[in-house]
């Protein structure tokens, strides 16, 4: 299991690991609640967290561990598509601004805690809230797993194999967790994020200077992708890949505001000009993740070759450890051990805020909905810890028991389910125009037009001199038009055609719903109460849901 290790590395790495495992636990009493058995305490750290925290918090809930491994990854292997995190992650704040910061209003007022919550009470359908419920837990699941290829990647860059240290990993993060709630990643947010910008600056700093400048950077990336067969390869966006790009980038921006862990994070927050604030700050996490991809290129000029490869019998091995082994080569054992612990400490936040998002979506609209209506607030909170380790334990399983690159397109489909639930959301925020019958067809159209996309997607390796099918299905994200009789090579993202069925659906389905007089649900979110004089005066600039 230690075969080889970097002592330390390793040393720095388990030092720092144990500081914020501490700090998991003492969490509990930082802003101490009064009763942390109540899910408002446990699950939303009391919907008390100012500006900062809020900004770290969600930092470290959007800017995951995954985030960090990976688009470096695909830039090392793929080039200037991998750079598509970028605009998505500017363009998602002004959406987020437009949708989270009144989905706070109404939950504020009506004491919602889960996005399906607001879903129950706008559209009057205990069913759609069901499927919203069960969309975020099934979307959020392979996010949380997804968050252990991080850690995987750090160990094996410094040689340490084997599942033993990741279950351990992920024991105190449930133990901490269970303790304290919301808490715990807000606490620890405080020094992931401060080690990641540490790590970032001295990186592009220090690995460029090493490496002779950006120049040699960039003209070793471009000789590696003129030498690729593979079209969709090189420093500039080939043409046919440029709708593929653009509608990832949106469709990724889409998505992410809905996922039930950003959720979760914006209604933990104390009032509306936090998240103002915030939506204005956030971008600079954007600034940071460019910088992060470019460390693809240096690793292709430093010659990294990944764990696991042999280049001449055509193995590729695991691109996620190529920015791991970047550091180990680059940076004095001591650094080394800093950034490694940077990237598995960064698995951390995420993993706990998502596991209690899912748990909050079990808690209030699975279990108290259909199992036990008459919970009470402390049977709610206890409900939601158990649930909580139990999405742990599921997302340990599945990382332990599949091969890394499914579980790597397991998070694109995550991605493409938890999109059709923008409807029912986001538009419903908005407005009630959508039929709750419609917004069910919409979403059971959307799911299968977004599965079946994903079906059809190969994953090819190119040769010099052929194309190898690696993978039959569910290779990826880009749906090649062809399939849909264009003559084209132009692909798209999946997720994206599967949202215009989707909404396609919703509007045909609520005209004939409406033509046909079923009837419509019951909107619980009364607008005069948003004008109630509850003396808060954080409500006074809470906007009228239009109906």
């Amino acid at each position: 299991m230690f075969d080889n290790v970097n002592g330390v590395e390793l040393t720095v790495f388990v030092l720092l690991f144990a500081v914020v495992s501490v700090m998991g636990f003492f969490a509990a009493r930082w802003r101490r609640a009064d009763d942390l058995e109540h899910l408002d305490e446990w699950g939303l750290g009391g919907r008390n967290f100012g500006g900062w925290i809020t900004w770290f918090l969600l930092g470290g809930d959007l800017y995951t561990a995954y985030t960090f491994v990976a688009v470096p990854a695909l830039v090392f292997g793929a080039g200037a598509i991998g750079f598509f995190a970028v605009p998505y992650t500017i363009v998602v704040y002004p959406m987020v601004f437009l949708v989270l910061i009144r989905l706070w209003s109404v939950s504020h007022v009506h004491g919602f805690v889960t996005p399906a919550d607001f879903v129950r009470a706008r559209h009057g359908s205990s069913t759609l809230a069901l499927l919203v419920a069960i969309t975020g837990i099934v979307a959020t699941m392979p996010y949380i797993a997804l968050q252990l290829v991080g850690i995987e990647a750090v160990l094996k860059a410094m040689g340490v194999t084997g599942h033993v240290p990741i279950i351990v990993a992920f024991a105190i993060l449930a133990a901490y967790t269970y303790n304290s709630g919301l808490r715990a990643p807000a606490l620890i947010a405080f020094v992931k994020d401060t080690l990641i910008y540490l790590v970032i600056i001295v990186a592009v700093i220090v690995i460029p200077y090493k490496l002779g400048g950006w120049d040699e950077i960039f003209g070793a990336a471009e000789a590696k992708f003129k030498a690729s067969p593979n079209p969709g390869d090189g420093v500039i966006l080939g043409g046919p890949a440029q709708l593929q790009y653009a509608t990832l980038a949106f469709g990724s921006a889409l998505a992410l505001f809905l996922y039930p862990h950003s959720v979760t994070g914006v209604l933990a927050s104390r009032d509306r000009n936090v998240i103002k604030r915030n939506m204005a700050a956030l971008p600079a996490y954007s600034f940071i993740l460019g910088l992060l991809a470019l460390l693809g290129y240096m690793a292709i000029k430093a010659k990294v070759v990944p764990v696991g490869a042999d280049p001449k019998a055509g193995v590729a091995g695991d691109a996620n450890t190529i920015v791991p082994l970047l550091f180990h080569e680059m940076f004095p054992s001591w650094f080394a051990g800093i950034a490694f612990a940077a990237i598995g400490i960064g698995a951390l936040v995420p993993a706990a805020i998502m596991s209690i998002a899912a748990a909050n979506l079990w808690t209030r609209n699975i279990y108290r909905e259909y199992i036990n209506k008459d919970a009470t607030p402390k049977q709610e909170a206890t409900s939601s810890k158990l649930a909580s380790l139990v999405v742990k334990v599921g997302a340990l399983v599945a990382i332990i028991a599949l091969d890394p690159q499914f579980s790597i397109d397991l998070q694109l489909i995550g991605g493409i389910i938890i999109l059709q639930t923008l409807p029912a959301v986001a538009i419903g925020l908005y407005s009630r125009w959508f039929h709750r019958w419609g917004l069910i067809a919409g979403w059971a159209a959307g799911m299968a037009v977004g599965f079946w996309t994903t079906y059809q997607i190969q994953q090819k390796k190119f040769l010099p001199d052929s194309v190898v099918i690696v993978k039959e299905h569910f290779g990826g994200s880009a749906f090649p038009l062809s399939k849909l009789g264009f003559d084209t090579t132009w692909t798209i993202y999946a997720g994206f055609l599967a949202l215009l069925v989707n909404l396609a659906v919703c509007v045909l389905g609520t005209l004939l719903f409406r033509a046909m007089r079923v009837p419509d649900g019951v909107d619980v979110t009364n607008p005069d109460e948003y004008f109630a004089d509850s003396g808060d005066p954080r409500l006074h600039d809470i906007p009228e849901v239009v109906h």
